[in-house]
This record gives structure tokens, sequence and C-alpha cells, in this order.
């Protein structure tokens, strides 16, 4: 404190300063406190999530494997024991409303649906689908054949021309 003479009188803090609560004030101790519980509970949280048994995300370059269960369209699929959708990695399939759709879809369902499917995870796309390059138990790649059956085309934008190497290596090996 300041003096003006004999009387002490209290000073402002300067502009920009902060005021700090002392190490001993009542309020300062209670947020420490209020900080700490909510780390605990977070922990806590943290660690029964991670011990719930939730399902799991595939990390890249992962094998997912399952029985296809449901078709949602021409690229989109469901696998049993895999709560994201798998959507096939280098193709694009009409979607079921549009025109071709439901040929898309088909075709997929034949090559594909109630059979055991393997999908090499290759990525995560923006709807958290897990995009795959997915085959048959004969080794066939689902894409390939989609793209042979004209049901789909090729993404270059993802595939780089694979499909497209892909098919002249094996006519060229006919």
């Amino acid at each position: 404190m300041a003096r003006i003479g004999s009387r002490p009188v209290a000073r402002r803090p300067r502009q920009g300063t902060r005021l700090r609560y002392s190490r001993k004030s009542g309020k300062a101790r209670a947020f420490r406190r209020a900080r700490t519980e909510l780390f605990a509970v977070l922990a806590l949280v943290a660690g029964m999530i991670a011990a719930s048994g939730l399902p799991r995300i595939a990390t890249a370059d992962e094998r997912i494997e399952g029985t296809v269960v449901r078709i949602v369209d021409g690229d989109t699929f469901y696998l049993s024991g895999v709560d994201a959708r798998i959507r096939l990695w280098g193709v694009d399939a009409p979607e079921r409303g549009a025109p071709g759709g439901a040929e898309a879809t088909r075709a997929l369902a034949e090559i594909a649906a109630d059979r055991r499917i393997s999908c090499k995870h290759v990525d995560t796309d923006r709807y958290g689908r897990i995009v795959g390059q997915c085959f048959l138990p004969s080794g066939e790649d689902v894409a390939a054949l989609m793209i042979g059956r004209g049901a789909a085309r090729e993404h270059f934008r993802y595939s780089s021309g694979y499909y497209s190497v892909h098919s002249l290596i094996t006519r060229t090996e006919r």
C-alpha cells in the first residue's frame, strides 16, 4: 500500500496486469481442487471407454474379415462383426437412387452377398466409412469384378490407374 501523508491508500493495479489470487486464497484453492477432480473424472471415463469393448476403428493396412451382411449400394456394404460401413477402394458406382444404381447394387449383391470377404483397410473417408480393397476367398478383387461387369467405373483419383494396369496384365496372361 502506498501512503499519502500518514494515511495508507490502496493502489490500483497497473493497466494490463492481471489480478492474481494468493495461494491461500479460497477461490484459487477451490479452482485447483475442481481442476484436479475434472482431470480425474476425465481419466476415469477414458479408461472406461477403453475397457468397455466399444467397436474398434480399423487402422491403415489392417485386414478386416467377415461375411457380407448388407449391401448399401454398388460400392458400399456391411461386414459381420464390423460396425462401420465398408466402401470399395478405387471404384465409383452409381448411388442407389441414381440411374444405374439398382443394377450396380444388384451386381455387388451377386458378387459378395452372404460371402466371406477379406478387406485391406486403405483409408477412412469423410463419412466414417472404412475404405478397403476387398477380396473373395478365391483371391478375386471385388472392385475389379464390379468394373469388369460394367457396374462400376475405376475412380482414378484414388486408384491411380491400378485397375487399368491390373486388367492389362490379366489380359496378357491369358
